[in-house]
């Protein structure tokens, strides 16, 4: 396993200790036995129906997403400052959100242009001088992180109106568990299965002002036809909430209930997986079948709280992420723990002129992009492609920002002769209620072309399960 990048598994010849019980089983057991578990593990992914369309492809519901056999594995130090990074970061977007919707401080203090709020396509007007329960606007937030040395991190973006790919980390685990138990017997790897007890914690943290008993909560979903609609069902059912589509739902006298065999239930909390355009009709896109009209009502008047809140996307915007390391230093009075990836707005003239000259050696990104779409990855792009993006940054810089191609670490992959390196990125979940917290795992993604830097699930990356280790079981 060579390459001019950082190898997880091993550093030039030497292996690194985390890696060792990987090592051990395979010599134990063979390469064989190790390809014998992968054609289980995707039997079992099948029956279980973890799946992931991707739209180019058609959008098949039922497509399995890939799944690497070999885990990540990270030590207890580095988890530690992935950790507390992920969670220093999410405090400081939560304060930021609320404070663009508030007093906007930090553009008072001449930190944040106030354009970057209100010229944001995801900003909401109507969100204005709202502050939602306990002044949490991302309850669950995913902070996109890579690696290119043993020490260093980098946050490659932020998550905070949808982030999706949690149930993989969960059912990854379970997965790997069924197939190698052995290895999870002696309590080195630290569980992950506390995730949803946090999520329904910050659920029933954040019920609305006059809901005064026990608040009934689900998630509201666009449907099966949906990407991550496995995630959307697999949470209800691990949190034994109800998974409800926009005509289960009714909204009355600013109450919101929802259809159920028993008659109307009303509803206080609502873990929404739709984009804001369509969340409510009556004030959003009109023509959406699939949210719920008179919903934002019924949030204002303090009876149901919507989880993440309409118009936290604010944050998401690429160009500004650059402004978040200001923000953890202006909100939390901090340093960043992990830094952000140097970035060029293309709004600025000086940073274009480069990005314009230096394309080849660049990638640069929509602002509101994701999922990997419309960006350019210049080092294996052709000069004809390089030409007309050039073109598309020319006619609107506003809408692009560039950043240095990353020599992101690789960690190892099952091929059909052995271990194989393959680039992979990070997504920690943060979730934010009474407190915040995270399970001691992410989402780990995985390039499965040679050479590819393109991880996303959406543009056919993998996924593996990802290892946090007790201190000392190294």
């Amino acid at each position: 396993m060579n390459g001019d990048f950082f190898n997880e598994m091993k550093n030039g010849a030497t292996l690194r200790p985390e890696y060792q019980v990987v090592v051990d089983w395979i010599e134990r057991n063979g390469i064989d036995a190790l390809q014998s578990r992968r054609a289980e593990a995707e039997a079992l992914f099948r029956r279980i129906g973890i799946t992931f369309a991707v739209y180019g492809e058609g959008g098949d519901p039922d497509r399995l997403i890939p799944f690497d056999m070999v885990p990540r594995i990270f030590n207890a130090t580095e988890w530690q400052k992935i950790e507390s990074g992920s969670i220093q970061r999410a405090n400081a977007l939560n304060a930021f959100i609320a404070d663009a919707y508030g007093a906007r401080e930090i553009v008072k203090a001449d930190i944040v242009p106030e354009a970057m709020i209100t010229k944001n396509p995801a900003y909401l007007e109507l969100m204005n001088g709202y502050r939602p329960p306990l002044d949490v606007w991302a309850h669950i937030i995913g902070v996109d992180l890579v690696r290119t040395g043993p020490d260093e991190f980098f946050v490659l973006e932020d998550n905070c109106r949808t982030p999706s790919g949690v149930s993989y980390v969960l059912q990854n685990r379970e997965v790997m568990s069924r197939m190698f138990p052995e290895l999870f017997r002696d309590g080195r790897i630290r569980p992950v299965d506390g995730y949803t007890d946090f999520l329904a914690e910050a659920m029933q943290a954040v019920a609305p002002p006059n809901c005064t008993g026990t608040p009934t909560m689900a998630i509201l979903t666009p449907g099966q036809f949906n990407s991550a609609y496995f995630e959307h069902s697999f949470l209800a059912d691990m949190m034994g909430i109800e998974l409800v589509e926009g005509p289960d739902i009714v909204v009355e006298n600013q109450k919101v209930y929802m259809r159920t065999t028993r008659g109307f239930e009303q509803l206080h909390v609502i873990y929404r997986r739709i984009d804001d355009a369509f969340l409510d009709p009556a004030v959003f896109q009109k023509d959406s079948m699939i949210g719920v009209a008179g919903l934002m009502d019924a949030m204002k008047a303090g009876n149901v709280t919507v989880i993440n809140m309409p118009g936290t996307g604010v944050v998401d915007d690429k160009a500004v992420y650059t402004y978040v390391p200001d923000m953890i230093r202006f909100y939390l009075g901090e340093e960043p723990i992990i830094p952000n990836v140097e970035t060029y707005r293309c709004d600025q003239a000086d940073d274009l002129a480069y990005v314009l000259d230096n394309l080849s050696d660049l990638v640069v990104k929509e602002v509101q992009g994701s999922g990997g779409y419309g960006m350019l990855i210049g080092p294996t792009s052709t000069k004809d492609e390089i030409k007309e993006f050039a073109l598309k940054v020319k006619a609107n810089p506003n809408n692009y920002i560039a950043q240095p191609t990353l020599s992101l670490s690789s960690a190892p992959v099952l091929a059909e002769d052995g271990l194989i390196p393959r680039h992979v990125d990070l997504r920690p979940f943060v979730v934010s209620g009474a407190t915040t917290k995270m399970v001691p795992s992410g989402l780990s993604r995985v390039a499965l072309r040679e050479g590819s830097l393109v991880v996303n699930s959406s543009q056919g990356g993998g996924v593996k399960d990802t290892w946090v280790l007790n201190a000392g079981a190294v």
